[in-house]
């Protein structure tokens, strides 16, 4: 079976995020200032393929913790889509 997974990567709440700050910045310079907060991460879509559901979960799963997210600093979440 084929899936897609999606998945974000994100900042720690507790970790400054620079990059956020300089949008919400930005933004304010726009004047948009009732944006209160703005964290960036990023979004990975990556291809799988596994003989189950469950297998591609923890395929996906072993990637974010080995790989795609840095977990000191970063949170992550995904979802399967079956294609």
């Amino acid at each position: 079976m084929k899936f897609i997974a999606h998945i974000d990567v994100m900042p720690q709440k507790e970790i400054l995020d620079p990059q956020g700050k300089a949008v919400k910045l930005g933004l304010g310079n726009l004047g948009i200032s009732e944006v209160l907060d703005v964290r960036i991460g990023k979004h990975i879509t990556l291809s799988i393929e596994a003989t189950s559901e469950d297998e591609a979960n923890n395929k996906v799963d072993v990637a974010c913790k080995k790989l795609l997210a840095n977990l000191i600093m970063e949170t992550y979440t995904f979802t399967l889509e079956k294609i």
